[in-house]
């Protein structure tokens, strides 16, 4: 059998011992999910210096923090920190931002959706809406360090990371707040089967239950659970920054059905919608690598050199270019695969 069947083997019994229980039999918690007692997210693994010319183009930028691409409005949104803003690209024109938004606090993530990106800023409690491509912003104040939202129908959802909630906003029904047995919410995912939470600190995935108000059963997600992205077929890939792994859940049940290693340091990821590729990053190895991920199990495609500390990635689904962010400053890098 191939990698996967081996990978399946394993992987699969996991699943049920992973399942996150909420008591045993003396009433004393039992969290199977716990890894140790003093739990850290994980982070990028450092890079060193770049040893091989980055491919494609490179245009210079202050530290990236986040990057995301929007079809409709033709446009490349870059989340900074120094000063804390969002820099606006017209895709056709990467050399110089169309549009610089000041923020009020550095952003962590960004989503978009319908030409509006959202951006969590957990230092300043608020929930940043921006308008593309003109860059209308608006402020939504959240109780605690949001840091992410994402766009579901008439309702905003977004992590708050502190109070290990997830709020609900919604102006036809007021706004809701969802509980559970959560260490700390720091991304929001919707997969069109279901929404799922990525708890950093607990290294796990979430299931979520809008209609009943629940955080629903969660998952291990390896031992460091970086960055995470859905794809066309109900799936959640997440980065595995500790065990050097690529790992793939359906959510309907949340189950684990892929684990892939990727040495080298995976930390970003991206996935291109029109292609069933995802991409991720190497940051031990300034490098990123694209999987077809539409088979059994990822076949790498593509691998190119980039610049240093590339911490983040998204794609250009029209034309399939790769953007690549280095979170010290080095530029925006820009590949054709």
């Amino acid at each position: 059998m191939g990698r996967l069947s081996a990978i399946s083997r394993i992987a699969i019994p996991l699943v049920g011992a992973l399942v996150l229980s909420s008591c045993g039999t003396d009433d004393t918690p039992n969290d199977t999910l716990q890894i140790v007692q003093n739990p850290v997210a994980a982070t990028a693994a450092v890079s060193p210096a770049v040893a091989i010319k980055p491919a494609g183009s490179v245009f210079a930028a202050p530290g990236v923090k986040a990057l995301v691409t929007d079809e409709t409005s033709k446009t490349l949104v870059v989340a900074v920190s120094d000063p804390p803003s969002l820099r606006i690209y017209d895709l056709a024109a990467l050399d110089a931002p169309k549009t610089t938004v000041a923020l009020p606090g550095p952003a962590e993530r960004l989503t978009v959706s319908n030409s509006q990106v959202l951006a969590g800023v957990p230092d300043k409690s608020v929930l940043a809406k921006v308008t593309l491509p003109g860059g209308a912003l608006e402020t939504i104040p959240v109780a605690g360090q949001p840091s992410a939202g994402l766009a579901d129908g008439d309702a905003t959802l977004v992590a708050v990371r502190d109070r290990k909630v997830l709020e609900v906003l919604s102006e036809n029904s007021g706004p809701k707040t969802i509980t559970g047995q959560i260490y700390s919410a720091d991304d929001v995912l919707n997969t069109g089967d279901g929404v799922v939470v990525l708890d950093k600190l607990r290294t796990a995935l979430f299931s979520v239950d809008l209609t009943e108000g629940k955080i629903g059963e969660g998952l291990r997600a390896g031992d460091g659970a970086a960055n995470a992205v859905t794809d066309d077929f109900g799936r959640v890939f997440v980065t595995d920054a500790r065990a050097g792994a690529l790992l793939a859940f359906s959510t309907t049940p949340l189950l684990l059905r892929q684990r892939y290693p990727v040495p080298g340091g995976v930390y970003g990821i991206a996935y291109d919608r029109a292609r069933g590729l995802v991409w991720v990053t190497l940051t031990e190895r300034n490098e990123v690598v694209g999987f077809d991920v539409r088979g059994g199990e990822p076949i790498e495609k593509h691998r190119f050199p980039t610049l240093r500390q590339p911490d983040s990635v998204t794609v250009d689904a029209h034309g399939g270019r790769v953007v690549v962010g280095s979170a010290i400053g080095e530029g925006i890098q820009v590949i054709t695969p």
